[in-house]
């Protein structure tokens, strides 16, 4: 018997630990944790557990075609997931566990623990990393150490992808079984009002190639509009592991023409994911939330208001690019990646939020909440992280909302309050205040220039 144990890779394509237990000819048995009181210590949110939990269901009726059992052991805590997991190798007498790592510390601290206590057993452990094109500690510095940033990284992680290129590994069961349609969930994707998130492979396949078909040329252009779905919407799938970053980088090759899918600016998101998760592992204290760059946060002095933080998370902050970013994340459980750095860095820089608070509100909210990214994109946003933003570098919200909004189509859409005005009229710190928007919580100017004052210490 080989036991699989699944977490945040819920798939049968490209699943490197279900591929290579099935390969032994050994009878394969699955078995998934669940763990609440862990989920609401880490801040997971409803939306992506039900995602989770819809997309494992899915999950199961296609391991059991294929004449694979799925156990669900209901526990509470990631310390207990290692006892539980060696109670079952036992009872099934089972020669190895396969798993694919996860780069949190909490996670990594576990399967340490679940590796030692099934080596003292006997039993076999082994891990395989399924959820990054190029294992850590492979892209290194010509000294041998990490890199702190991301530019160099990238560079080196694409020489080291070129000697290493890989297709996905192809589903090792159920391959000839139809895939079911998915529990429909109501979370729609942004422009799309109709299309829930994809829970079956049918559904992410088609949008997968949808994407780097039709809009992918495009992204690099239009990427940065909320307004446009310009954008994969595959964020949380990614998340959950119901695709893996290997089948996204197949389909952009695929859909390319020779080398042009080395250019591709959708590409070097996925290398910005892959940079955050080599940082988890090289600098655990990541995990810890401590800043990357301590000698800058030294110098901040967190305000910390309680009535100002509160009106930023319920999208009443009087701008309207802040405000309306911040209704769509309430409503849908999702955001627009050029909206997350705007609403950091207006917490972080105009607010003097501490940028902790920022990263533990989204991922209660957000239905693609990944810890390593979401930490990266907080940390940037305050310039206390690894490739951080220049400390002076503080968005404008109304520069930015007629940048990236020109039309105020966004901001209409969430605030609909809006539509009585012109488009550009939209733009502007306290618009619609005669139809119920609240008036500016702070004077940007005067905002800014504390920050600036604060941030050179």
């Amino acid at each position: 018997m080989q036991l699989v144990w699944l977490r945040n890779d819920l798939r049968l394509v490209d699943n490197p630990a279900l591929s290579a237990a099935c390969a032994t000819g050994e009878p394969v048995m699955v078995v998934v944790c669940l763990t609440p009181a862990q989920w609401a210590a880490h801040n997971e949110s409803a939306a992506r557990i039900n995602y989770w939990q819809a997309r494992l269901e899915w999950l199961e009726r296609q391991l059991s075609a294929g004449g694979i059992e799925v156990r669900r052991l209901m526990l509470e805590y990631f310390a207990d997931c290692p006892p539980a997991i060696l109670q079952q190798a036992k009872a099934l007498r089972a020669n190895a566990v396969h798993f694919n790592y996860e780069y949190p510390l909490n996670e990594q601290q576990r399967d340490r623990a679940a590796c030692q206590l099934l080596a003292a057993e006997g039993i076999v452990a082994r891990g395989h990393h399924g959820d990054l094109i190029i294992p850590p500690g492979r892209v290194m510095t010509g000294q041998g150490t990490p890199f702190k940033v991301f530019t160099p990284f990238s560079r080196a992680w694409m020489r080291v992808l070129l000697q290493v290129l890989h297709d996905p590994l192809p589903a090792p069961v159920g391959a000839s079984v139809e895939p079911q349609a998915g529990s429909a969930l109501p979370w729609p994707l942004v422009g799309e009002q109709a299309t829930p998130y994809p829970v079956a492979d049918s559904q992410l396949s088609a949008q997968l190639y949808r994407f780097v078909h039709e809009r992918e040329p495009d992204y690099r252009r239009w990427r940065d509009f909320p307004a446009r779905h310009a954008t994969s919407g595959l964020s949380a799938a990614l998340t959950i592991g119901a695709l893996s970053a290997r089948q996204c980088l197949a389909a952009l090759k695929q859909a390319a023409s020779a080398d042009e899918w080395q250019q591709s600016t959708w590409l070097n998101e996925l290398i910005w994911r892959e940079f955050y998760r080599h940082l988890l592992v090289a600098f655990p204290d990541l995990s810890r939330l401590a800043p990357f760059r301590p000698e800058v946060e030294a110098r901040i002095g967190w305000l910390n208001n309680d009535a100002a933080f509160a009106a930023w998370k319920v999208g009443e902050t009087g701008f309207p690019i802040v405000d309306a970013a911040m209704k769509q994340l309430l409503a849908t459980g999702w955001m627009h990646n050029r909206l997350r750095m705007i609403v950091a860095s207006f917490l972080t820089k105009l607010l003097r939020v501490d940028w902790r608070h920022g990263e533990a509100y989204f991922m209660s909210k957000l239905i693609d909440g990944d810890f390593a990214s979401n930490l990266g994109g907080w940390q940037w946003s305050a310039s206390v992280g690894a490739d951080a933003a220049p400390y002076f570098r503080i968005f404008n919200p109304r520069l930015q909302s007629e940048k990236f909004d020109p039309d105020g189509e966004y901001l209409a859409t969430w605030l609909p309050e809006l539509r009585q005005l012109s488009p550009q009229a939209r733009h502007e710190p306290g618009a619609g205040q005669a139809y119920g928007r609240p008036a500016p919580i702070i004077d940007y100017r005067q905002a800014r220039q504390a920050a600036l004052d604060d941030y050179n210490g």
